[in-house]
């Protein structure tokens, strides 16, 4: 399980010194992944899972054999539509991401 977050609004949290850092290096880890979401939604040739730490972790559980889980929080509040809204965005291009789901198998060496 990862907690991703969300992204971080600098503006409305109050954010200052280390913690702007921080954010904004959450907010391009999230840009990164909704890459890799897209050109995995795409069907592309390349996925660039490479162009992150958060991507090159979860990239076993974005493609291929995997099933990922996305759990949005949102809040009732009037000032929070923009990001409530973009997270629901954000989870409506991963939802579209189609998976080849298999059985793993492990081979009997003892026969």
């Amino acid at each position: 399980m990862v907690d991703l977050a969300g992204s971080e609004n600098v503006k409305r949290s109050g954010a200052s010194g280390q913690q702007v850092k921080e954010a904004g290096h959450i907010n391009t880890s999230l840009v990164t992944l909704g890459t890799v979401i897209s050109k995995l939604v795409e069907g592309a040739e390349h996925v660039p899972y490479r162009d992150s730490k958060l991507t090159r972790l979860l990239s076993s559980s974005l493609g291929g054999n995997a099933r990922t889980a996305v759990v949005v929080t949102m809040s009732p509040s009037g000032r929070c539509v923009p990001e409530t809204r973009r997270s629901l965005q954000f989870a409506l291009r991963a939802m579209r991401v189609v998976n080849k789901a298999r059985v793993n198998e492990v081979a009997d060496r003892a026969a």
